[in-house]
C-alpha cells in the first residue's frame, strides 16, 4: 500500500500540543529541545502552557506547528518505520511544505526553526496591520472564485486572489481588505453557501506578501539544502522538487502564490498513493483529503496513541 506523509499549516495549533509526545518520547524532547536553542527561546513554554494567543501569532505557529510534526517523524524513525524508505512523497499545506523538507532531510531541523521564524515575521510585517484581509468562500467553484476576485480588483483597485484551494468547495481569498470584502460580498451573490471573513492578521498568499518573499529569497540562500529523500510535492506546482534550487524557488513563490491542496491530494490519488498520513497537530488535512478523495484512506497522528496504532498496521 503505497503511503504519503501530509504536514499540516498554520491553523492547526493549540496550546498542549506535542507535550504527550515530549512526555512519552526522548526523541521528541530532543526535538523541542533543538527548536529551542535554534530560536534562543522557549518555544516549548508558549506552545504547552499558551496563552493562546501568543501562540497563534504567526512567528511562533509555524515553528510551533513544524516541530510537533517532525517530533512524530522522528519518533515513527527511531521505531524503525523509515519515512526514505516506507514513503513515497510528502507534502505539506503552507508553512508544513519547510515540515515536510525537514523531515525529507531537506533542511536541518534548527534551519528549518529559523526559517520559519523568519518567514513568519516577514508575513507579518509584509503588509501594516488592517490593510490586508483573507475571506473563506463555500459552495463556488474555482472559476466563479476566480471571476469574483477579477471583478472585486478591478472594482476596487486592489489585490485579491485566490489564496488556498482546500478541495470540498473550501477556497480561501487574500488581498486588500477593500477588495476581498467586495469579492466575498460578490461570491454571496453568485451562490455561495458561505462568504466569511477571516480573523486573520496579514493577507498571506497574495501579491501583497512580495516583501516576505524577497525576505524568504535571501533567507533561504544563506542555508544548506540538501536533496530530500522523499520527493516533495510543492504548493505552487503540484510536483515533486527534488533539486536544492528548485526547491528555493518553489518555496519563494509559494508565500505569494498559491496553496493547490485539492489538486495536490488528487495527484497523489493519481500517482499510486492509496493512504495518507498527518503528522503533526490535528487532524485538519486528513478532513480535507477525505472530502476531496474518499477512495484514499486518511490517518492523523500526533499522540503517543496514534503512534502506537500506526506502528502496529504499518510496520
Amino acid at each position: 500500500m503505497t503511503i504519503a506523509f501530509t504536514f499540516p499549516g498554520q491553523g492547526s495549533q493549540a496550546v498542549g500540543m506535542g507535550k504527550e509526545l515530549a512526555d512519552s518520547f526522548s526523541e521528541a524532547r530532543d526535538v523541542f529541545a533543538e527548536v529551542d536553542e535554534a530560536l534562543g527561546e522557549k518555544l516549548t513554554s508558549t506552545m504547552w502552557d499558551g496563552p493562546e494567543d501568543k501562540l497563534t501569532l504567526t512567528a511562533n505557529a509555524q515553528p510551533a506547528l513544524m516541530a510537533v510534526s517532525v517530533a512524530v517523524v522522528r519518533v515513527l524513525e527511531a521505531n524503525g518505520y523509515a519515512l526514505a524508505e516506507k514513503a513515497a512523497y510528502v507534502a505539506g499545506h503552507s508553512l508544513g511544505e519547510y515540515s515536510a523538507h525537514c523531515a525529507a532531510g531537506t533542511f536541518s531541523l534548527a534551519d528549518t526553526a529559523r526559517l520559519l521564524r523568519i518567514r513568519g515575521n516577514a508575513m507579518q510585517a509584509a503588509v501594516p496591520v488592517g490593510e490586508g484581509a483573507m475571506a473563506a468562500i463555500i459552495g463556488l467553484e474555482v472559476d466563479d472564485v476566480e471571476f469574483v476576485c477579477e471583478a472585486a480588483a478591478g472594482e476596487t483597485g486592489g489585490v485579491c486572489q485566490i489564496a488556498n484551494d482546500n478541495g470540498g468547495g473550501q477556497l480561501v481569498i487574500s488581498g486588500a481588505k477593500a477588495a476581498v470584502e467586495r469579492a466575498a460580498a460578490l461570491a454571496s451573490d453568485k451562490g455561495a453557501k458561505r462568504a466569511l471573513m477571516l480573523p486573520v492578521s496579514a493577507p498571506f498568499h497574495s501579491a501583497l506578501m512580495a516583501p516576505a518573499a524577497d525576505a524568504m529569497r535571501e533567507a533561504l540562500s544563506n542555508v544548506t539544502i540538501n536533496v530530500p529523500s522523499v520527493a516533495v510535492v510543492a504548493n505552487v506546482t503540484v510536483a515533486p522538487a527534488t533539486e536544492p534550487a528548485a526547491i528555493a524557488d518553489r518555496l519563494v513563490e509559494q508565500v505569494t502564490g498559491q496553496v493547490r491542496w485539492r489538486e495536490t491530494i488528487e495527484w497523489f490519488a493519481g500517482n499510486g498513493v492509496a493512504t495518507l498520513a498527518e503528522a503533526g497537530s490535528g487532524k485538519v488535512l486528513t478532513g480535507l483529503a477525505r472530502r476531496i478523495d474518499r477512495s484514499l484512506a486518511g490517518v492523523a497522528i500526533n499522540t503517543p496513541a496514534d503512534i502506537e496504532a500506526f506502528l502496529q498496521t504499518n510496520a
